[in-house]
């Protein structure tokens, strides 16, 4: 079986593609990730808050 020498190379840019974007995205929707995360963060400590009653 032949691999390509700049095979390499090609998987490097598309793994590097595929970095770039997904960080541009968690960039992009940061402040819906942290609004999401407070709401379970506070719904969490309203329920604990419940049970200790």
């Amino acid at each position: 079986m032949y691999i390509d020498p700049n095979t390499g190379g090609m998987l490097a840019q598309a793994l590097a593609a595929l970095v770039v974007a997904g960080s541009g995205a968690l960039l992009f929707f940061s402040r819906n990730i942290r609004e999401g995360i407070a709401k379970l963060r506070r719904k969490m400590r309203k329920e604990d808050e419940e049970q200790e009653k």
